[in-house]
């Protein structure tokens, strides 16, 4: 009996874990090209929020860009405020450093009624880009 428990137990464990992994596999980044993301940003129609850690953060972020660390967004209470700073109106592009994060914020974000197009492009990628550094 205590082996079929546990192997109940194991077998609910990588459901969920399967669960979350697909889900996270079904988020897309944006088709938006860096150009249109830039004029978007310029003509006022779109925000960009950037996930990454405070750290991450005060080592350099993109000008105009929205702090939004992805561990404040994984807290439900903490993400409904956050998101308070945000304007339904306008397209929400989430970058971190490589991609992911983006992705999981995105779906956070959408959650709460948000156009959000994920970045695949880091903050390194953005500056290369001619994104501008904030001062």
């Amino acid at each position: 009996m205590r082996f079929l428990v546990g192997a109940l137990t194991l077998a609910g464990v990588l459901g969920m874990a399967w669960f979350q992994r697909a889900s996270a596999e079904d988020l897309t980044h944006t088709k938006d090209t860096l150009d249109t993301v830039k004029q978007n940003l310029k003509d006022g129609k779109a925000v960009l929020v950037d996930v990454r850690e405070q750290k991450e953060w005060d080592d350099g972020h993109i000008a105009g860009a929205v702090f939004m660390p992805k561990s404040k967004l994984d807290v439900e209470k903490e993400a409904a405020e956050l998101a308070k700073k945000l304007d339904k109106t306008k397209i929400v592009y989430t970058h971190c450093r490589a991609g992911r994060r983006a992705l999981a914020c995105g779906e956070i974000l959408k959650k709460q009624g948000f156009d959000v197009r994920p970045l695949k492009s880091g903050y390194e990628d953005l500056v290369k880009a001619g994104f501008e550094k904030a001062k």
